[in-house]
């Protein structure tokens, strides 16, 4: 987190958390009121203080102030940075290199999730292309189009198929997943409300 942020933190520690005005779509822009946050230095600052807490809710620390976050999906949007034919790289939504896979699934859209050392996150709708040779069989092989084609089928299904993905050293199975099971598997809340301590406290004040 920002320095100045910590140092409001540190001052004013009781100051009352905000629900429901901020949220993250599935491409990764923040909205104010359903509203896309244009401006490039506020969504960069967002970013640099965005954390979760014990309970699994996703906030941006507003200096002494904690804005949750409403989340479309998932906590991250992934990025790819590479051109057809390089290998692999991706970045969360924050602007974070992500350096190895620990999971990846096709939910029943299509989407491609993936795990990494910074937590679960879609990969952009506009990134496929880009994300999908990295796809390779039990060989390490590329998947031609009709295997590949077969195999996003399967998985869109609820089946499994013979398909990893490659992040540098790392090479996982892509499994299939629900939609509705990601929050639960992955312990975020997507809608994040006051918790019955909380308002308990707010109502002391």
């Amino acid at each position: 987190m920002d320095e100045h942020v910590l140092r409001g933190m540190a001052r004013w520690p009781d100051v009352p958390a905000v629900f429901g005005w901020l949220g993250l779509d599935r491409r990764g822009n923040w909205l104010l009121q359903g509203e896309p946050i244009a401006n490039p230095t506020v969504t960069a600052y967002i970013g640099r203080n965005y954390e979760r807490d014990g309970a699994g809710r996703w906030f941006f620390q507003n200096g002494p102030q904690r804005v949750y976050v409403d989340l479309e999906y998932t906590p991250f949007v992934y990025r790819a940075l590479n051109a057809g034919g390089e290998p692999l790289r991706i970045e969360t939504h924050t602007g974070t290199h992500a350096a190895a896979l620990c999971g990846a699934w096709i939910d029943e859209r299509g989407a491609l999730l993936v795990e990494t050392e910074h937590g679960v996150g879609v990969v952009h709708d506009r990134d496929l292309e880009a994300t999908l040779p990295a796809l390779v069989d039990a060989d390490g092989n590329a998947l031609g189009e009709d295997a590949l084609e077969n195999a996003m089928t399967l998985m869109q299904e609820g089946h499994a198929a013979p398909a990893w993905i490659r992040l540098g050293a790392s090479n996982v199975r892509v499994e299939p997943m629900r939609s509705t099971e990601v929050p639960k598997r992955f312990g975020y809340v997507a809608h994040p409300a006051e918790l019955p301590d909380e308002k308990a406290v707010a109502a002391a004040r």
